[in-house]
């Protein structure tokens, strides 16, 4: 087996946005014999590559063949999800290491008593979101609503805008925005 086997499953695993841990649950292997052979401290026999790569699944002719290193991030788990907020404000960014993304993709944690500014907020492009939790008092142009958990909104981001939590608990939320901004 070549050297980079173990680069090459480690690279497969987190594309397909599995743990170390849950293949080695799925596959039977030991989690130390998985991290191993990802190490390239242990090169596998073809039977136990064979065994995890079918947990994966794929097959070990795709295995080998299947360009790794020129496809995108598709799965995030939740640290690596990027902080671009400022002050209280926590907007968590799905695919911030994208070469590139056409629009902006965000969980936004508003503490009780936060906001965006007291300045409306005005750019180039389209908003929408969904309320999860707590409730958000969102500004559009002169039309102002609270909106609570399953509301939703949907809106021209030219027309000035502003987000403020006035409730006593967080709001979340999830957001997405076009184009893409460039924190």
């Amino acid at each position: 087996m070549s050297d980079d086997v173990g680069a090459r499953l480690r690279a497969l695993r987190s594309l397909r946005g599995i743990s170390q841990r849950e293949l080695a649950k799925r596959c039977g292997v030991t989690h130390s014999s998985l991290s191993l052979i990802e190490q390239g401290k242990v090169s596998p026999s073809v039977s136990s590559l064979k065994k995890i790569l079918d947990a994966i699944p794929i097959s070990v002719g795709d295995f080998f063949t299947m360009d790794l290193e020129s496809r995108d991030q598709v799965f995030y788990s939740a640290d690596e999800l990027t902080d671009i907020g400022s002050g209280d404000v926590i907007y968590k960014l799905v695919g911030a290491n994208r070469a590139s993304r056409a629009l902006s993709f965000m969980i936004e944690t508003y503490p009780a008593g936060s906001d965006t500014g007291r300045e409306m907020i005005a750019h180039q492009g389209e908003e929408a979101g969904v309320v999860l939790e707590g409730e958000i008092e969102i500004t559009i142009g002169a039309e102002t609503r609270v909106l609570g958990p399953g509301e939703a909104y949907y809106f021209d981001t030219n027309v000035p805008h502003r987000f403020r939590n006035p409730s006593k608990v967080a709001c979340r939320l999830v957001s997405c925005c076009t184009p893409a901004k460039t924190f």
